[in-house]
């Protein structure tokens, strides 16, 4: 067990100098990476220093990770409100994303180092935080060391452990007990997440069950005045189905497409909008709509005045816009279900009331999902065909569909709470420092 966190980081700085070259080549001659390469090998020489108050860095992957941490460093913020804070990301979306959510809150928002040693230290130097906060499932090895041998307070936060990361957590299961036994505290969102992170060696007095705070980011019931801007930007007379497949990934646009083909044939009238995980796929999914003879409009080359809505389906390819759609929507499907990708989060589309279809592998919001499933607002289908079947049918009795969704919201408000929960765990970190 002593020798697992050397041996760790003789092996990650052996394989950094091994692929340093060809990471290289690859971003001078692709472009990718080479923005925030100087950040991601640890170098924040733009951070300002730390002053006299507490300083928290508080990491969140992408954007979920990242509007999770907002709304938690919100709840933190009204307790603890002279706290300097410090977020980083992995993801270029979620940089988007954190500096839409923290803005000035933040003292910066940075590009998280590789889990190298090199890289770490020289991050932990810099920013000199008091508290280091991993957000859902982002325990990295060398970082959460290198934190510890400074006696930097560590904690997870909205931790999840899904059944696919434990799947691979248990090949380096002494590699993470080590890491794990360092964390100080381990607020977790679920008690299946809690008996998880047990079974991977974290010391089990360190482990609380708190929920998840994407039930406080998921925001007040639906506002009119957001529902009735969108009907006109997008053309929409309040007649019209409207399907909102959010956050779909590789493998899912053609049933979806095929799905709504279908729905076309009772419902001509029908309207989808598909927000791809990764905007890269923007230009492959409307050739696919394309292929099946189905009008297709990019989100940006709409304006509702000189170029209005004309095509049945509309591809999101901008970043922030999905949350406010689910409110238009009569039913939204869940991606990254019907290929095996964990899921996405279908809360936000619950808090606005809306009937939510979901694939098999929800395995990454599983907690969630039963919540919304057991009310009967969530309805999982296993294929294209039962896709369009469920649609057809939550489309044939809108008062069922609206039950549905109100059912959703119900469990929302009920669950409520979370982010002041992390928070308080946080807060008594600090109170030790």
């Amino acid at each position: 067990m002593r020798l697992v966190l050397p041996a760790y980081r003789a092996l990650t700085t052996g394989a950094f100098f091994a692929a340093l070259p060809g990471w290289w080549a690859y971003s001078q001659l692709t472009g990718r990476h080479r923005r925030g390469l100087r950040q991601r090998l640890g170098d924040y020489g733009g951070v300002p220093l730390r002053g006299g108050r507490p300083r928290i860095w508080l990491h969140a992957a992408s954007v979920g990770e990242v509007n999770a941490a907002a709304v938690i460093a919100a709840a933190l913020g009204e307790t603890n409100p002279g706290v300097g804070l410090l977020v980083s990301t992995t993801t270029e979306h979620g940089q988007a994303a954190a500096r839409d959510r923290f803005g000035a809150a933040a003292d910066g928002i940075l590009l998280a180092p590789l889990d190298w040693p090199g890289a770490v230290n020289r991050a932990l130097d810099r920013v000199a935080p008091d508290l280091l906060v991993c957000v859902e499932t982002e325990i990295w090895p060398n970082w959460l060391a290198a934190a510890r041998r400074r006696g930097i307070r560590t904690a997870l936060v909205n931790g999840r452990i899904s059944v696919r990361s434990m799947q691979r957590y248990r090949r380096v299961r002494s590699l993470m007990a080590a890491v794990l036994e360092g964390v100080d505290a381990l607020s977790m969102i679920g008690a299946d997440d809690a008996e998880r992170i047990l079974e991977l060696g974290a010391p089990p007095e360190r482990i609380v069950v708190n929920g998840n705070a994407k039930f406080d980011l998921a925001g007040p019931p639906p506002d009119l005045a957001i529902m009735e801007v969108l009907r006109q930007r997008f053309s929409l007379d309040g007649a019209a189905p409207v399907i909102v497949a959010g956050s779909i990934r590789n493998g899912e646009a053609a049933p979806v497409l095929d799905a709504f083909l279908r729905v076309r044939q009772h419902f001509p009238e029908a309207v989808l909008f598909i927000a791809p995980r990764h905007l890269h796929r923007v230009e492959g999914i409307c050739a696919d709509a394309r292929r099946r003879a189905l009008a297709c409009q990019r989100r940006s080359r709409i304006d509702a005045a000189a170029r209005p809505r004309t095509a049945s389906v509309v591809i999101l390819d901008t970043i922030g816009e999905l949350r406010d759609l689910y409110s238009i929507a009569t039913v939204v499907f869940c991606g990254g279900s019907l290929v095996p990708r964990g899921g996405q989060n279908l809360i936000e589309a619950a808090a606005w009331g809306k009937p939510v279809i979901c694939g098999p592998h929800m395995d990454d919001f599983r907690a969630a999902t039963d919540l919304l499933s057991t009310a009967g607002a969530v309805f999982p289908v296993g294929d294209t065909a039962g896709l369009a079947e469920r649609l057809e049918a939550l489309l044939r009795a809108p008062e069922s569909a609206r039950g549905a969704g109100l059912a959703g919201q119900a469990v929302v408000e009920a669950n409520r709470g979370a982010a002041r929960r992390h928070a308080t765990v946080l807060t008594a970190l600090l109170e030790t420092i």
